[in-house]
This record gives structure tokens, C-alpha cells and sequence, in this order.
């Protein structure tokens, strides 16, 4: 659904020295970056001729002086398009990979330390890597984590219990991995990842992939859980009934750069500070609704895009001069006002 040209312009709002920082944040994020260098040729076997003995390289920026913080039991989404250096962020904070510059502070540690303490308090779970062995039971890599955390028989059988009743795990653990559906098996992942009862959860893209019955039961239980154990939750995703069922926050990272720290609906607001009235109408054999404001006809349905101010009157003038039907006021759709914020 498209916008009209006079949409106000997107301010970037920078979160850099300014952070707010909380003693009790479990995620604090301070410029942030990291730098990759690839080596950089022309095609041809000439060029990989030379290549063997001069090689050029090239930097490429994939996170740029990031900051942010997150306070304890916030789900938080953090979203951009492919290659804007979501996942980067992940593994940084999660500690596979170390920064070229800037620091970060996950639950008191410094996550590229990797400290045995560290990584029992964390997880990471990535819809598209396998942490579960593929040809014996769940049940069977549960146990390995059981015993990698060191989690006690009790502790164990108890959390256990508890994923099982968010997840409905029992009719599916005791089949071997390669033989359970991806949404199945999205449940094992999950579970797994959360037998040591983490603190913080990193989670990129949980639900790619699953239908979307399964992507509402991931989405549920990981309200659920959050519910019930308070973990702090930072959430990357391409769909954006996942941001809008768990978070009240977003993260925008574009090119590297964090373009917008807030709350979802504010941003909708700053983006697209309208409203779309929605109508069908009886018999009308000259009914012009371009008068009213711009005019957008989706999936046989009309709307009349106006500011947020004016939708009071307008919709007063459209229901004294139009044979109305039906109408209808409604907010732009989301996956519109991210796309445009991604591209401000």
C-alpha cells in the first residue's frame, strides 16, 4: 500500500553518547563495531594470477558505532534488511566474534571473553544453524546440554517439564531430528537452548522458514516464556507479526548503522503520521473520493489516506455526502513503515 509525497522526512534518532544506562541493564552496548577485511579481484584468471601474489583487500563495515540498552525482561526487536549487520551484532553480544572497536556489557561481562559464567547465563539460537544432533533423539542432545551446563537432576527434570508444557515436546524427542518437521524441530532447538534457564536470549530469526501455525506457537510460548522467567529477549526477524505480537520496542539497523531506537508505535506515527479510511460503498455512479484526501484502491477496497488530525472531519464529510457501506480506521500497515524506514 503506498503513501502519499508529502510524508514528513524520517529524523534518525542516534542513541550513541547518550545512552541511558542502567546499572541493572543486562544488555549495554557502547559504539559498538566491527570491520571485516575481504580481498577484493576482478574476474578472469589473470586477475587470480596476480591475485596469488599481490592481493588487494577491501574493508567493509558491517556494524558502525552501535549503542543501545535493554532493561531487564524487555522482548526487543531489532530489525533490518539482509546485510545490515543484525546478525554481526548477535554473535559480538553472544561472543563469537570479537569487535574491531567500542565495548559491550551483557549481564557484568565482556561477551568475547567467553567466560564459562558468561555463557551459562546466555544463549543464542539462529533459525538457520543446528545445534541438535541430526541422527539420534532431541532427548538424547538434551542430555549432552544437561551435562555441558552442569544442570542438576532436579533442575533439569523441572525445566524440562516446563518447556514440555509450553511446547507439547514428549510426542516428538524420542524421534531422531532428521525425521521431525522444521517447525518440530524449531521446538527441539528452542528447548535445548533454554535447559540452562539462559537470562538473556539472542534470537535471529526463530520462526524463518515455518508455516504460519507454527510460527504463532513459537510466537506464543516465547511471550510465555518471557512471562514466567523475565529473561531479556533481543529478537531479529523479517516478519513483522513476530515484532508486533512480542515487542513494544524496536531496533532499525541499516548499512551498519542503528537508525532508530523507540517504541513500534511511535515510529509509526513519525513514518507515516496518517490514517487510512477504509470504505465500501452502496450505489454511486460519481463517487469521487480523491476529494477527501489520496486515494489508494487495495484488493477491491477503497481508502482514503488523510493526517491523523483531520480524520475526525474528513470522515464526517464522508459519510454526509457518500452512500456508505462500510468504513473503516485503520493505521498504515507496519511492514509499510518499516520498509520505508529501512530506505530513509
Amino acid at each position: 500500500m503506498g503513501y502519499g509525497q508529502d510524508m514528513q522526512t524520517f529524523q534518525v534518532e542516534e542513541r550513541t553518547s547518550d545512552v541511558l544506562v542502567s546499572e541493572l541493564s543486562p544488555v549495554v552496548v557502547r559504539q559498538l563495531s566491527k570491520t571485516y577485511q575481504v580481498s577484493d579481484r576482478e574476474a578472469g584468471f589473470g586477475a587470480a594470477v596476480r591475485s596469488f601474489f599481490h592481493r588487494k583487500y577491501k574493508d567493509v563495515k558491517a556494524v558502525q558505532s552501535v549503542s543501545f540498552s535493554i532493561s531487564p525482561g524487555e522482548i526487543v526487536g531489532f530489525l533490518g534488511p539482509n546485510g545490515a549487520g543484525k546478525t554481526t551484532t548477535l554473535k559480538m553480544l553472544s561472543g563469537l566474534l570479537h569487535p574491531t572497536s567500542g565495548s559491550a556489557d551483557v549481564l557484568g561481562y565482556t561477551p568475547w571473553e567467553r567466560r564459562p559464567d558468561f555463557l551459562r547465563t546466555i544463549t543464542l539460537v539462529m533459525g538457520q544453524r543446528n545445534r541438535l544432533s541430526w541422527d539420534i533423539p532431541a532427548a538424547d542432545s538434551f542430555l549432552l546440554n544437561k551435562a555441558i551446563y552442569r544442570i542438576g537432576d532436579e533442575d533439569y527434570k523441572s525445566t524440562l517439564g516446563e518447556l514440555d508444557e509450553l511446547l507439547d515436546l514428549t510426542p516428538i524427542i524420542r524421534k531422531p531430528v532428521r525425521n521431525l518437521s522444521l517447525g518440530e524441530r524449531m521446538k527441539c532447538e528452542l528447548a535445548a537452548a533454554l535447559l540452562h534457564r539462559p537470562k538473556v536470549l539472542f534470537l535471529d530469526e526463530p520462526t524463518i522458514g515455518l508455516d504460519i501455525s507454527a510460527q504463532v506457537r513459537i510466537r506464543s510460548f516465547l511471550k510465555e516464556y518471557n512471562r514466567r522467567s523475565q529473561a531479556t529477549i533481543l529478537l531479529t526477524s523479517h516478519y513483522m507479526a513476530d515484532v508486533t505480537a512480542l515487542c513494544e520496542r524496536i531496533l532499525i539497523i541499516h548499512h551498519g548503522q542503528l537508525k532508530y531506537d523507540g517504541k513500534l508505535s511511535d515510529l509509526s506515527r513519525r513514518i507515516a503520521p496518517y490514517k487510512l479510511i477504509g470504505l465500501t460503498l452502496g450505489d454511486c455512479e460519481e463517487c469521487d473520493l480523491s476529494r477527501y484526501g489520496t486515494l489508494i484502491t487495495e484488493e477491491g477496497k477503497s481508502y482514503v489516506q488523510v493526517k491523523v488530525d483531520e480524520v475526525a472531519a474528513v470522515t464526517a464529510r464522508i459519510l454526509a455526502d457518500m452512500p456508505v457501506a462500510d468504513l473503516t480506521i485503520e493505521d498504515p500497515p507496519i511492514e509499510d513503515v518499516i520498509e520505508r524506514a529501512f530506505h530513509e
